[in-house]
């Protein structure tokens, strides 16, 4: 699956957001922390083998083709303008 992060990471919203849940009931849920689960679906942190099940479990919606991509590690972006900014590095 081939597709931008800003696709995958709208897809993985519109999971949670069908669901109903809150991250803190995701997290509750999978024995997570809500920060975790809200990095994982953002894909800002890579969904690890033994959490699989947990979260499949919470959030059906999820499908295997979203599951696949978030046991990816993220991608890392990189914006020349920050480096440029003169307040970023003070």
């Amino acid at each position: 699956m081939e597709e931008s992060k800003v696709n995958l990471v709208r897809r993985l919203q519109e999971a949670k957001r069908h669901s109903g849940k809150s991250y803190n009931e995701i997290a509750e849920e999978t024995g997570l922390t809500n920060v975790y689960v809200a990095q994982l679906l953002r894909r800002q942190a890579q969904l690890k083998p033994q959490t699989l099940p947990k979260l499949k479990e919470s959030l059906p919606q999820l499908s295997e083709e979203l599951l696949e991509e978030m046991m990816k590690p993220p991608f890392r972006s990189y914006d020349p303008n920050l480096i440029q900014e003169t307040a970023i590095y003070r």
